[in-house]
């Protein structure tokens, strides 16, 4: 019977990786003969000599978020030896980076902290910085004028619908006289 080559390879992974099986307990659970799986494990082998040894990329550093590196320092926070590990082990960090990121922490929560590591302004900062402030408190007032406006509008809008509510005509808005109209004389 002809077995696939991906069939192949997943034999051959079960009978070498963790936990390995020898080709004998595996042929009692597949149902393919010992002599066929030890022949697959002896190409495999052969097969992997013949390769040159390329050393694999190690995969490229996580980058952590601010977020992240915190949520750990504190799952960190009062663990001591084995449960630490397990912690470090688990987010694939090492303890001095750890510590490094729990310095930094405290670091940014010292008083003063912020001013020292911003250092001073320089000029155009400080003209920058300027303007900017004199464009907001312009902006601020504009937004105060316009509130007021709108207020007022919606004000005069409430009572338009209330004269209307209570009969009154547009007619007799425009100043004109209450008296009834008088019969014209021809």
């Amino acid at each position: 019977m002809p077995y696939t080559d991906a069939f192949k390879s997943q034999m051959v992974k079960r009978m070498l990786g963790p936990p390995a099986m020898t080709a004998t307990e595996l042929s009692k659970q597949v149902g393919v003969t010992q002599p066929t799986l030890s022949m697959w494990l002896r190409e495999a082998r052969r097969v992997a000599a013949a390769m040159p040894d390329e050393k694999p990329v190690p995969a490229a550093p996580k980058k952590w978020t601010a977020q992240q590196k915190l949520r750990v320092v504190a799952a960190a926070h009062g663990l001591e030896d084995e449960a630490l590990g397990a912690l470090l082990r688990r987010e694939g960090l090492h303890e001095g980076e750890l510590r490094a990121w729990r310095d930094a922490a405290a670091g940014a929560l010292e008083p003063g902290a912020e001013a020292a590591a911003s250092g001073p302004l320089t000029a155009g900062q400080r003209r920058r910085l300027a303007a900017s402030e004199k464009r907001v408190k312009e902006l601020e007032r504009e937004l105060h004028r316009k509130e007021k406006a709108l207020a007022e509008a919606g004000a005069l809008l409430f009572l338009e619908k209330k004269l209307q509510a209570m009969g009154w005509d547009e007619g007799r808005r425009g100043g004109e006289d209450d008296a009834p109209d008088e019969p014209s004389e021809k």
